[in-house]
């Protein structure tokens, strides 16, 4: 007897029912919160080219904090240090819980994601060097992120109709490029680099994993171990928000066997995800936003000028070509390497969309600039117009594509809502085979 033919491995299969669903969920707040990051920039900008502009100026130039400690920051510098710090910790949360208990631990599944956003980081970084090049190069990277919030926002409004496993897998790229982004300001973007406090946070890093390992949760002992932490890594030279990962990565993912295992229900991460990703969304991106993306455009001369700086250029470039061509480029080759085929009735138009999105680089984009050529510099305003003009543009062009797909993916939606016994998992999730690669 002849066996059938082995099928072809899938490219964007359907993933399990929990995970789809917690990362349903993930999206609905990271949408909220990404209408609020651009409220907040949509204020930034209008105060900062008003008559009170001088106003919004003083406000991020306000010093705060204990000078004893090297602490009396810029409520700017507060905002990229410290609140993006949060946002880091709830980034570096949902990485490991993927790569831990996720879809995402099973290594075919992870290729894709991991080698779209390396694609995306890599072809946008050689376009914007070769563009600006010389004295510029040091911004090499401010094109290579992707901003969460911000491109889910879009994907709510004008791709709600889209597969499940295509908007995951746009959050899963975007969780990957948080983790490359936050590895590049360590490695490329540290100056000045004091031992003694690098290695002083490890202590309190260490009691905090220690903490967390057998399940503690009490606030009053973990939040003064991590603020601890954040000190002493800003003190060292490090980016602070290098913190916010370390921190997260200690947290255990699931439950231990004598506390029932991973099926007696979600563990340490998943309940700090829950508690911090609202302050995150909510709070620490849409405030870093307000605070970061004022810039005196200076109408339209202004605007031209800023935008034939060479650094702006590239960054444009980078952000509105380099982005989906590395992550089309890198999933392609996946594809032709396992040889894995689209999903049934997804085509590479829908994965360009999406590659599209990720060229939406708002907040890491902002925070490197501020990085490479200083806060407040003519530079970092040119960074920034930059920023906000490469960002819309890739937003719209997305928006374009995805919302004719998302017409024609209607009926789909509607298959994969179907709950015919009503037990609250869709028929289409029940004893379906793992076709993915």
């Amino acid at each position: 007897m002849t066996d059938a033919p082995r099928r072809r491995p899938s490219l964007f299969a359907r993933r399990s029912w929990g995970e789809t669903s917690r990362i349903f969920g993930i999206l609905r707040k990271e949408t909220v919160g990404g209408a609020l990051l651009l409220v907040g920039a949509l204020l930034a900008l209008i105060w900062s080219n008003s008559p009170w502009a001088d106003g919004y100026q003083a406000l991020r130039d306000l010093r705060v904090g204990p000078a004893a400690l090297h602490l009396d920051l810029s409520l700017a510098t507060w905002a990229a240090d410290g609140l993006l710090a949060i946002f880091f910790f709830v980034a570096g949360l949902e990485l490991k819980r993927e790569f831990v208990a996720g879809d995402l631990r099973d290594p075919r599944r992870a290729a894709v994601p991991v080698a779209a956003a390396m694609g995306g980081v890599l072809v946008p970084a050689l376009l914007y060097v070769l563009i600006a090049g010389g004295d510029a190069a040091q911004g090499w990277a401010i094109p290579t992120a992707t901003d969460i919030a911000f491109a889910l926002a879009v994907l709510a409004v004008v791709g709600r109709f889209l597969p499940s496993a295509l908007r995951t897998f746009l959050l899963t790229l975007a969780v990957v490029d948080d983790l490359l982004a936050i590895v590049i300001i360590a490695v490329f973007y540290t100056s000045d680099l004091a031992v003694g406090p690098l290695l002083g946070a490890l202590v309190p890093l260490a009691v905090f994993g220690l903490l967390v390992q057998r399940r503690v949760r009490s606030w009053w002992l973990l939040l003064p171990l991590a603020v601890v932490t954040w000190v002493l890594m800003h003190a060292s030279g490090v980016h602070a928000t290098v913190a916010g990962v370390l921190l997260a990565f200690t947290v255990p993912v699931v439950r231990s066997r004598a506390a029932g295992g991973p099926d007696a229900g979600p563990g340490l991460a998943e309940h700090f995800e829950h508690r911090f990703r609202p302050v995150s969304a909510g709070v620490a991106v849409p405030v870093f936003a307000f605070l970061s993306a004022g810039v005196t455009v200076g109408g339209l001369t202004g605007l031209a000028t800023a935008l034939t700086d060479r650094v702006a250029v590239g960054i444009v470039v980078g952000l509105v070509l380099g982005k989906p061509i590395g992550i089309m480029a890198a999933t392609w080759l996946v594809s032709r390497f396992t040889r894995a085929d689209l999903d049934e009735g997804l085509n590479w138009l829908d994965v360009f969309g999406l590659a599209l999105l990720g060229g939406i680089g708002f907040t890491v984009s902002l925070l490197i600039g501020e990085l490479a050529f200083g806060l407040g510099s003519e530079r970092d305003d040119h960074v920034k117009v930059a920023v906000l003009t490469g960002s819309v543009l890739a937003a719209g062009l997305a928006s374009v594509i995805l919302r004719i797909r998302s017409r024609a993916y209607r009926r789909v939606h509607e298959v994969e809502t179907v709950d015919r016994d009503r037990d609250g998992v869709p028929d289409v999730y029940q004893a379906q085979p793992d076709r993915s690669a």
